[in-house]
């Protein structure tokens, strides 16, 4: 065989799987809206008395990214506002201290003056039930706004189920476990996760591309409760997405430096050369991959982008040795807040 031939036969043999699970037909991405993620993230400071409670980051007009900031609560959760033509969806609520409701109410009315609109209602759901994503529970719920009627959906695994209508998929054991929520032209895909939490679920969002994966896929630690059950939830979201197309993997954190392989310290306020917050589909790959290597064992693995830490208690991530760090690090960011050294 020739070597032209050669080379045109190993072309078609790696390009063959792509051409078959292409998406769209055109280079730009066909009908998918399209957004814009910031090339960096506002950090906690360097001093903290410039730094607002929240960024609000316009994706596109309809989809919108809420960071909490770290001079607030060192989890710095991302949360994010969903538009459809009939409602409107949050996805969590924000950590301790975090004051959601004034960005809240200041985001969606600017959104309704921009539209035309005088209300809209909103859903109000969460990736899990951890506190760091529904500490704001209490003052959303309480939020008496006439433009914004609320639906709160609690972080539940039965509540999740019954309002997002997840069915067991064909085989009625689970394996393509799935719900949807209709906000109006818009169809948002529910995908049960648990591992990280009974309560963990993903979103798609079939308009933008992007798919929400919470604490179960993230730039940072991933703390695993279950390792079957985050390998089973790994996996089913795998399958959700062949032959989707996926424009960014959005977690609820970022814990990573833009360093490979290198994680801030537990209880980071300021994080000035962090990664950046979003994945590629690759990423829940390298993700099934790692957790496979454990083999079933409790240990810590490095990915480049993320880690794995699977923990003992299903009510704890901080092991000793990290608590220790935890309050080392607490006590000397919090002391430097207001003037960070550079």
């Amino acid at each position: 065989m020739k070597r032209f031939e050669l080379f045109a036969l190993l072309f078609l043999i790696v390009t063959a799987p792509i051409a078959a699970h292409a998406q769209f037909p055109e280079p730009d991405g066909g009908n998918l809206e399209h957004g814009v993620l910031p090339r960096q993230w506002q950090p906690a400071g360097p001093h903290c008395m410039e730094i607002p409670e929240w960024q609000v980051h316009e994706y596109n007009p309809t989809f919108f990214i809420l960071r909490q900031s770290g001079c607030t609560d060192y989890e710095k959760p991302f949360l994010y506002l969903i538009f459809g033509q009939d409602k409107a969806l949050l996805f969590d609520t924000g950590s301790r201290n975090g004051n959601l409701v004034p960005t809240l109410q200041r985001t969606i009315h600017n959104w309704l003056e921009r539209n035309h609109r005088q209300s809209i209602p909103l859903i109000v759901t969460h990736s899990h039930s951890h506190e760091d994503h529904t500490w704001g529970d209490p003052a959303v719920q309480a939020m008496n706004d006439p433009a914004i009627p609320v639906t709160f959906v609690p972080a539940t695994v039965a509540y999740e189920k019954s309002f997002y209508q997840i069915t067991d998929g064909p085989d009625g054991k689970g394996t393509d476990a799935h719900g949807l929520v209709d906000l109006g032209s818009r169809a948002i895909d529910v995908i049960p996760i648990p591992g990280h939490d009974s309560a963990s679920i993903a979103l798609y969002d079939r308009r933008t591309g992007i798919l929400l994966t919470g604490d179960s896929l993230y730039p940072g630690r991933l703390y695993i409760h279950s390792v079957t059950e985050f390998q089973t939830s790994t996996e089913r979201l795998i399958r959700f997405t062949e032959g989707k197309p996926i424009a960014h993997i959005l977690g609820c954190h970022i814990e990573e430096t833009r360093t490979p392989f290198l994680d801030y310290a537990i209880g980071s306020i300021y994080q000035p050369d962090e990664h950046s917050l979003e994945l590629s589909v690759g990423a829940l790959l390298e993700l099934e991959d790692g957790l496979k290597s454990l083999n079933g064992v409790s240990k810590h693995l490095a990915l480049r982008d993320f880690s794995l830490w699977p923990v003992a208690a299903r009510n704890s991530s901080m092991s000793p040795h990290t608590q220790k760090t935890f309050e080392q690090v607490q006590a000397e960011q919090l002391k430097n807040k207001w003037d960070q050294p550079k």
